[in-house]
């Protein structure tokens, strides 16, 4: 096995299928546009304080979900929402990942300046899909529906989505506050975008319980669950889940800033690959987290013990996951097969 000091994650084949733009984006980019337009910020607070979670941060829900409030104020022009998501896939492809799926809640880029929903959405795609081709990495966007939005903005944004899914996104997702907002209200929005030809996944089991996973695949047709790690807490779940051969989007960095595990130790992963659970590593949040998919795949070998073979696996898993069509899916499994049989020997 590799040391932490030897071995270079950046070299190591990766994808990453959770990583929301809002929460990818650069700090300096930031400091930037906060320099050029007039941005709500306390006077004297560092912008770094207010965007990324602290050593003395509350490791909490609140807190967490607290820094998008502000990075909400930073889409002023189209010109911005384009760099932003240019920069998400280019650094992606910076950390070595060979593909990428990106979510992206059209909504928040567009509550500071009113723009169409709908314009918002194809300068998303036409600046990551120039990304994509620029430093050759796989990419699918998925648009995202907040719990706390109401489900007729939540059906507009599926609506556009399903109108783009030979675009460049290849799937619609439920995000937020699960502890608070029910999943119920959008039920049919996703119905008909699984009828409409688009994939779902649901965040769930981050913050509530396991009875979450659940309503997540049998009502909501959910093929991927963001997050998940509570779904050990029903035996029964996860037989579910094992049986249909869900993937869980595991976000280690994520699970322990905002509180859901509270040390790496106590961490679900372990127990999830135990129970034959269908796994990937991802990030989430990178900006907001300061840590990139190389830090993830190294926490989860040097402080969980996880073997390269087993970080592997969960590579292949993710590239048998991905939002796409079967022979682009066939083409990314023979890549990253082949890119990984050294470590799998």
């Amino acid at each position: 096995m590799a040391s932490a000091s030897m071995f270079d994650f950046k070299a190591f084949p990766k994808i990453d299928l959770h990583r929301h733009m809002e929460g990818s984006l650069r700090l300096e980019t930031l400091r930037e546009i906060a320099a050029q337009y007039t941005i709500p910020l306390p006077p004297g607070e560092d912008l770094a304080r207010l965007v990324q979670v602290q050593a003395d941060d509350p490791r909490t829900m609140a807190n967490f979900l607290a820094k998008f409030q502000v990075l909400r104020h930073f889409y002023q022009s189209p010109e911005i929402i384009r760099r932003l998501a240019y920069e998400v896939i280019a650094d992606a492809a910076l950390d070595g990942l060979c593909y990428v799926e990106v979510m992206f809640n059209p909504v928040a880029h567009n509550r500071m300046r009113g723009y169409p929903l709908d314009e918002v959405m194809d300068w998303v795609i036409e600046s990551a899909m120039q990304a994509s081709r620029d430093y050759n990495i796989g990419c699918r966007l998925i648009a995202t529906i907040n719990r706390h939005e109401s489900p007729d903005l939540g059906a507009e944004v599926a609506e556009l989505a399903a109108d783009r899914r030979l675009k460049g996104i290849a799937a619609v997702n439920l995000a937020g506050n699960e502890q608070d907002f029910p999943a119920a209200p959008f039920k049919q929005i996703f119905d008909e975008a699984h009828a409409r030809g688009l994939a779902v996944s649901i965040h769930a089991g981050e913050w509530n319980g396991a009875a979450n996973v659940r309503e997540a695949v049998l009502d909501l047709q959910a093929e991927r669950i963001s997050h998940g790690v509570r779904v050990l807490e029903d035996p029964e779940v996860v037989a579910i889940a094992r049986q249909r051969q869900i993937l869980f989007e595991v976000c280690l960095s994520s699970n322990l800033q905002s509180g859901v595990s509270p040390s790496l130790q106590q961490h679900p992963l372990r127990g999830m690959l135990e129970a034959g659970l269908n796994v990937s590593l991802n990030t989430d949040d990178p900006g907001i987290e300061d840590a990139t998919l190389s830090d993830e795949y190294r926490m989860a070998h040097d402080n969980l013990g996880l073997p390269l073979a087993t970080l592997a696996n969960m590579t292949l898993s993710a590239a048998r996951a991905a939002f796409l069509p079967p022979a682009e899916k066939e083409h990314l499994l023979s890549l990253v097969t082949q890119r990984l049989a050294h470590y799998q020997a």
